[in-house]
């Protein structure tokens, strides 16, 4: 019987499928293409600097956002002032600085008990040589239509005929106030006074202006919402409007 040659059929397939069978592997483990220079990542090529620079364009976009909003919250929303007097001890300390909500009276209703920063209304400062400015600080009490009065002398202050309990506010060992007075709040205007009621130059002390000591509601800026600086001071500013809670109301 003839042996099979070596170069037969047989020999010829199974060295064609060893053949294959090598380039198969050598594909796999390397690519004999020339690679693209983006994919030179040890170089610091384009691959390394596209998604650095997408990562900035990101970051740079989320700064300027966050810069425009606290811009516009500063501008239409939120006010900051530096308080110069004590004529809201304690609530407020000399030196305080307070943020208020910008949206009131416009967009947000002004209460009772609202701590509220206005525009002088009537040359309320001209006595003042170290004002620094023309804002004032103090604490509504009487809306439009309320009638708003005291008896003096320790006697409590009454709205539309219901005595107050302003212990929450007015600085300890003061008095309510320490003179008679009473005043019918007008369309448009508030009443306010300050919780330092004895060194306090509010809508009492103000009667025989233009305005019979009530302040137009135009000139309101703003209600206090906190107290920022110094740190020892951070804190809400309470409205305490419970205190008001059974108090009718006024007509104007």
């Amino acid at each position: 019987m003839a042996g099979r040659r070596p170069g037969g059929p047989r020999s010829a397939r199974h060295e064609a499928m060893n053949d294959s069978h090598i380039v198969d592997v050598a594909g796999y483990g390397v690519d004999p293409r020339p690679r693209a220079p983006a994919e030179d990542s040890r170089r610091g090529g384009p691959a390394d600097d596209a998604p650095r620079r997408s990562e900035g364009k990101r970051t740079l976009g989320i700064v300027l956002v966050v810069i425009v909003v606290m811009v516009l919250l500063r501008v239409f929303v939120l006010g900051v002032y530096k308080i110069p007097s004590g004529s809201m001890r304690e609530t407020i300390e000399i030196g305080d600085h307070v943020v208020t909500d910008r949206l009131a009276p416009g967009m947000v209703s002004l209460k009772r008990g609202d701590v509220i920063v206005f525009r002088d209304p009537a040359h309320w400062l001209a006595g003042d040589p170290e004002r620094q400015s023309d804002d004032l600080i103090k604490r509504l009490i009487g809306l439009p239509g309320d009638s708003v009065a005291c008896k003096g002398h320790g006697a409590p202050v009454t709205v539309n005929g219901v005595a107050l309990d302003e212990t929450s506010y007015i600085k300890p060992g003061g008095n309510p106030s320490d003179f008679a007075f009473k005043a019918k709040v007008s369309a448009g205007h508030v009443f306010v006074l300050g919780d330092n009621r004895s060194d306090s130059a509010d809508s009492r002390y103000h009667a025989d202006d233009g305005d019979g000591g009530l302040v137009p509601i135009g000139n309101v800026e703003g209600v206090a919402m906190l107290t920022i600086w110094p740190v020892g001071r951070l804190g809400v500013l309470k409205a305490h409007h419970e205190v008001f809670s059974a108090v009718p109301e006024g007509r104007v």
